[in-house]
């Protein structure tokens, strides 16, 4: 939806609706050829997203008291409300695909939707059409490398994850790939990380890497460490405590 919105109304429709949906809001200007050049590329995103996502546009010259309030210094201005407060922004007129990129922080595409659904029900066709449209997409090679992985097709999955050695998650499946391709018996660590408990993967890792020969072997098994602490996130417990143990066996 898109509409036009003053000091009047301002308060109720976008303030107010911003608790129930993201509202990105335009101030523009009629004179302004930067704001003419930017209004399709903002319609044509919130189009795309009818019903998650709401278009309002302030004529600054007609509600200066709104442009002043929200410290606009130069149009176009937009800015995103969600829960009543603006959570992202940016002045000036830029290319369509980071219009795009904008909205996409703020409620996901189309596209992006089929993919998570694809990534949860673990539809391989889908997420090859997906990672096809979108070749740098990192998350879903990595689903797809595991599904891979799962099959012990790992030279398939290895040449799959080849672009993405700089993501963390990406670079330990390679591991794990490369260390089923020499034969290592890791088989306990890897059902249990395919099986969500990533304790028992962790500790599993840990013994390897404590008797393990061998450089490229070592760093393998801390590199699919690394990734299962790309999963738990930085301050989960579990992945501070093999994350000291592991520094405590590298240094």
């Amino acid at each position: 939806m898109v509409f036009d919105v003053g000091q009047d109304d301002f308060e109720a429709r976008v303030i107010e609706r911003s608790r129930e949906l993201p509202v990105v809001v335009d101030f523009w200007a009629e004179w302004c050829g930067p704001c003419r050049a930017l209004s399709p590329a903002l319609e044509r995103a919130s189009d795309s997203r009818e019903g998650r996502v709401e278009l309002a546009k302030v004529d600054v010259d007609s509600n200066a008291g709104l442009a002043q309030a929200f410290r606009v210094q130069g149009i176009p201005a937009v800015k995103a409300f969600r829960d009543a407060r603006v959570v992202d922004e940016f002045t000036g007129a830029i290319p369509p695909a980071q219009v795009e990129r904008f909205f996409d922080r703020l409620v996901p595409s189309e596209q992006e939707l089929e993919t998570a659904a694809a990534m949860e029900a673990g539809d391989e066709d889908a997420l090859r059409r997906s990672l096809a449209e979108d070749p740098g997409n990192a998350p879903v090679a990595a689903a797809l490398a595991r599904m891979l992985l799962a099959r012990g097709e790992n030279e398939e999955a290895l040449a799959l994850l080849e672009p993405f050695e700089h993501d963390f998650l990406a670079a330990g499946l390679a591991a794990r790939a490369h260390l089923a391709l020499a034969g290592a018996d890791l088989a306990p660590a890897f059902e249990a990380w395919d099986a969500g408990d990533r304790g028992t993967a962790l500790e599993e890792l840990q013994s390897a890497l404590a008797s393990a020969d061998g450089y490229d072997t070592r760093d393998w098994i801390r590199k699919v460490m690394v990734a299962i602490f790309t999963e738990l996130g930085a301050d989960d417990p579990l992945a501070r405590e093999h994350r000291r143990r592991l520094s405590a066996v590298l240094y």
